[in-house]
């Protein structure tokens, strides 16, 4: 099953939901599973950072959007408890967000 949304909603540096996926922009159109591996926070709300990483609204822990691993964990107050971060980034490893496509066609982008 696809979806699809205008091009137009979804300038360079934004995020939104479409679907199970958290759909962005990053200079490359991708779309990752909507739900941080740490508390389940809903990326669609998130950021892209600098690097083209998706960045978790919540915590920021940041995904490479490409893989789907977290390659920084939670930060805060999480960031103080020992080994936390590179447990969330272990499971990553082994369970990365899911990933789609995403497919220009005409105007519109198609995530399935």
């Amino acid at each position: 099953m696809s979806s699809s949304i205008p091009s137009a909603d979804l300038p360079p540096g934004t995020v939104t939901g479409v679907d199970a996926y958290a759909v962005g922009n990053n200079g490359e159109f991708f779309a990752v599973g909507r739900k941080c591996r740490h508390l389940r926070a809903d990326l669609a709300g998130g950021s892209i950072d600098a690097d083209g990483c998706l960045v978790c609204p919540w915590h920021q822990a940041k995904y490479d959007v490409q893989t789907g691993r977290m390659v920084r964990g939670p930060q805060g107050v999480f960031a103080k408890i020992p080994g936390l971060g590179a447990m969330f980034k272990a499971l990553t490893k082994v369970a990365p967000l899911k990933r789609g496509t995403v497919t220009r066609r005409g105007d519109d982008l198609v995530v399935g």
